[in-house]
């Protein structure tokens, strides 16, 4: 079987990615090693810079935090930061919940909707490539076989077979370098559970007798509720549906049989970890499979999904011969680094050192140290918008410029100028009048929603176009 790209894990990251490359045209294949999409709600919170309307239709907002102590309500309080007047820029300026195996369905059901392929019951046994492509190998039984692709994107998890059969390291936090965040394991699941309101994230401290915190929020859109509770280092925790109840009647005043169903449970202990590289050769790293992180601030889904959008516009206009192999380099140079800041980020929430505020929603990421930010305007404050930058969303007769910015389209957008655009085929054209966000200019927004070159006179475009695979007409 041969593709042009092979994508390895079905989860939000390699459904993302498929989505992204179906919609331009690009001949991808998904596969997965499980026999379905995964069940759990690991991850539920989607912030702001990843939000669009099928996931806000499904989803909902985050509740109130709600504190008991000995089955009496002690107190409210509020779980994240509140947005600040303006901050955003973004029609959605708060996070919003979507549990995580609803994401996979609303991602699943949009690639195939465009004609995209998930095929389960795939373990890779083996990778190997060459100048022109990748051979990929498969476990024997119903998923035998090989595929060959003209690359390769891991998005197998954190114990990824692709990274490990390309030889990337991952470096994980603290000294021993172990990636452990904390000692103590974590217990999580998807339940049912019956004496508890839907309007409150329940927050049941720990009861001084060893016992450890529990959390209990309702996962929106869903009759379900999330259960999380932490543990002594140590200790062997019981991953069963009895082990949920006990641990639900020990903590809180509900009794065992409160819990009427377990959809799914998992423990884990919370880790944090970087892949040396993000990619070798034709292979690339992408979500968990190139950064690993607590799940403390909704941070691990959200920039995996971010990597995948970097990088499908990246291998589409390299797949369509419009743009030198080398845009590619590009995807590690802006992608690594913000996975670190959010890895650092996510550690230090899960350690109680930082809130759920404005860094979490993700709005404030740039790019403007990469070789794509090209800014030709002269002595522009640093605090304003410049290339590198998400480009903010504005108002414009009625019209929201997200709107005009949706798709796989780059735009090329005039503000407070009289200058006249060139023409870029596939590219789509806007002009508004002066706005603080923007200041003066002419702004080539990415496909990713990024100004990759800002400047005064459009007909110095044409370097950076061809840079990216745009061609001046």
């Amino acid at each position: 079987m041969h593709t042009d790209v092979l994508i390895v894990g079905a989860g939000p990251t390699g459904l993302a990615l498929g989505v992204d490359l179906a919609r331009r045209g690009v001949d991808a294949l998904v596969v997965e090693r499980g026999a379905g999409l995964a069940p759990g709600s690991r991850g539920k919170g989607i912030q702001p810079r990843t939000l669009e309307d099928e996931i806000r239709a499904a989803g909902g907002d985050y509740p109130i935090g709600l504190i008991w102590q000995d089955g009496e309500r002690v107190t409210e309080r509020s779980m994240f930061d509140p947005a600040e007047d303006g901050e955003a820029g973004s029609p959605f300026g708060e996070p919003w919940m979507v549990p995580q195996w609803r994401t996979q369905e609303i991602l699943h059901a949009r690639l195939t909707e465009l004609g995209g392929r998930v095929v389960f019951d795939r373990e890779v046994t083996a990778l190997h490539q060459d100048e022109d492509g990748v051979s990929v190998h498969f476990a024997s039984g119903e998923g035998a076989g090989t595929v060959r692709a003209r690359y390769v994107v891991a998005a197998d998890g954190g114990r990824s077979a692709v990274r490990r059969a390309v030889g990337i390291a991952m470096t994980g936090a603290g000294a021993d370098g172990s990636g452990v965040v904390a000692p103590d394991p974590i217990l999580v699941g998807d339940v049912r559970i019956s004496g508890l309101d839907r309007d409150h994230w329940h927050l049941f401290p720990p009861r001084g007798d060893g016992d450890g915190f529990m959390a209990v929020c309702p996962l929106a859109g869903t009759e379900y509720f999330q259960v999380v509770a932490g543990f002594l280092a140590g200790t062997t925790v019981d991953a069963s549906p009895e082990g949920v109840r006990k641990v639900v009647a020990a903590r809180s005043h509900l009794p065992a049989d409160a819990v009427t169903e377990v959809r799914w449970v998992s423990d884990f202990r919370p880790r944090a970890a970087l892949a040396d590289r993000f990619r070798a050769g034709r292979v690339f790293l992408a979500g968990d499979a190139a950064h690993i992180h607590s799940p403390a601030g909704g941070q691990g889904l959200n920039t995996s999904v971010q990597d995948a959008y970097n990088l499908g516009w990246k291998l589409g206009a390299v797949l369509r011969g419009e743009a030198p192999e080398s845009l590619l380099d590009t995807y590690e140079e802006e992608r690594r680094p913000v996975a670190a800041e959010m890895l650092g980020l996510s550690t230090k929430i899960h350690r109680g050192e930082a809130r759920r505020g404005r860094e979490t929603r993700q709005l404030g990421l740039g790019y403007r140290g990469s070789a794509l930010a090209v800014e030709t305007r002269g002595d522009v404050p640093q605090e304003a918008l410049r290339a590198g930058d998400r480009a903010p969303d504005a108002a414009v007769d009625g019209v929201r410029l997200f709107d005009v910015f949706r798709g796989p389209h780059w735009t090329l957008l005039a503000v407070g100028t009289d200058a006249e655009p060139p023409a870029l085929p596939g590219v789509r054209t806007a002009r508004i009048g002066s706005d603080e966000r923007y200041g003066t200019g002419v702004f080539l927004v990415r496909p990713d929603g990024y100004v990759g070159w800002a400047g005064t006179d459009p007909k110095d475009l044409q370097e950076y176009a061809a840079q990216v695979g745009l061609s001046v007409a």
